[in-house]
């Protein structure tokens, strides 16, 4: 192998988990003070004084947050050095959980509206910084995707590993402790990239203007379509999720208890299929891009979504909900590797803008799954979320027409 060849070659997941392990580490943190508040929300609704729904719903201020501070803050992403970037979204993480702690309404509000805004800024930044580490594309796209692998492991093993410190110091210790953990952690990734400066363009030219970035992410091959696929899946994936426990409670008469093993079921194979999709497009198969690969898995997803309703068993229904999680999970690190490979110096923007877009799709998800819950029931939630996954589908063929 020569010089060159082993330059480019992609280092085993263990090789790259050892290398990047802060990024793995910030991504893990992210997720800890939403968890928490889904998991204690009856208590934190009762120190605040309003109802589980009144409370609940605050959470839609994440959302909002994420979608405006992601697509505003876009072009500032590649900017300035990725680690100081990170320094900022944990240090917002953590004045967030502090202020949810305070446990008022309006306290809960501003920490609703703190997580959403500090995610869409660590989220792309530590994704970007991964990427960094690597020469090769095919290596870069590994290391992104193995951070968003990372993200989806933790999304369904936060909530039992944060339930035995609960026991001990209640949800407010919980916040505290994410507080702490994310203001160390943004010290040290300000003391790392403190003096150190944004990624060089490639061409050695000066950094594009604010306006000007988001038309040359424009001019990427297959960026719009990629970010509509992004937007639509997180849409029809998210909605149904909104969904699941009611259906498998009215179905199946499924009590909380098993339903938790449901969760996990999704969680697993969600994780599992990032983590593998993931780990199969950095060996680089041209027999099976990730253009392909993006296609089957839409396809796969759409199949799943249309037969899960209808499903007539347990069973049947237990494996359709595997396939939705591995299918969706593939198309998200198809996205993820197509936009670190494709966007160069502009992936930090091109991920930011994917995850405001993705926030947008959580919206739209719920609602228009329940409007077609409202409208025709559980095959009227079949036909939305069907429509939904058949418009991505639409997209993922612009992108296969797309030159990488």
């Amino acid at each position: 192998m020569g010089a060159r060849d082993a330059a480019d070659a992609v280092p085993g997941d263990l090789a790259m988990a050892r290398r990047l392990w802060p990024f793995l580490l910030a991504s893990t943190v992210s997720l800890i003070p939403f968890t928490v508040f889904g998991m204690y929300l009856v208590p934190i609704a009762d120190t605040a004084g309003g109802s589980v729904a009144e409370i609940g719903g605050l959470r839609g201020l994440g959302g909002l947050a994420a979608l405006v501070v992601g697509f505003a803050l876009a072009p500032l992403i590649d900017r300035l050095a990725r680690e100081l970037v990170a320094a900022g979204g944990l240090a917002l993480l953590g004045l967030s959980a502090l202020l949810g702690a305070v446990g008022n309404v309006f306290a809960l509000a501003a920490f609703c509206l703190l997580i959403g805004a500090s995610t869409s800024i660590l989220g792309p930044s530590i994704g970007a910084a991964a990427a960094d580490r690597f020469r090769s594309p095919a290596a870069a796209g590994r290391a992104a995707t193995l951070v968003s692998a990372t993200t989806s492991m933790m999304a369904m093993l936060a909530a039992p590993v944060l339930a035995v410190p609960g026991i001990v110091w209640g949800w407010r210790g919980n916040l505290i402790a994410a507080a702490v953990i994310s203001l160390a952690l943004s010290a040290a990734f300000f003391w790392r990239g403190w003096g150190r400066k944004a990624p060089l363009r490639a061409d050695g030219a000066s950094r594009m203007s604010y306006l000007a970035t988001y038309r040359a992410l424009a001019r990427i091959p297959g960026a719009v379509p990629l970010l509509a696929v992004a937007m639509l899946r997180t849409a029809a994936f998210m909605g149904y999720l909104a969904y699941l426990a009611a259906f498998y409670d009215e179905k199946f008469s499924l009590e909380p208890g098993w339903f938790a093993l449901v969760w996990s079921l999704s969680g697993a194979s969600f994780f599992l299929g990032n983590l593998f999709a993931g780990r199969f497009l950095a060996l680089d198969r041209t027999w099976l891009g990730p253009d392909k690969l993006l296609l089957a898995g839409v396809v796969v997803a759409l199949v799943s979504v249309t037969a899960f309703y209808f499903s007539p068993t347990l069973p049947t229904t237990l494996v359709l909900t595997a396939l939705m999680g591995a299918s969706h999970a593939t198309v998200a690190a198809c996205v993820t590797t197509l936009l670190v490979r494709r966007s160069g110096e502009l992936r930090g923007s091109a991920l930011s803008v994917n995850a405001a877009g993705m926030s947008l799709g959580v919206f739209l998800g719920a609602a228009i799954g329940g409007l077609g819950l409202g409208i025709g029931g559980y095959p009227g939630t079949a036909a939305a979320f069907a429509a939904i996954t058949g418009l991505a589908l639409v997209f993922a063929l612009r992108v296969r027409a797309t030159d990488g």
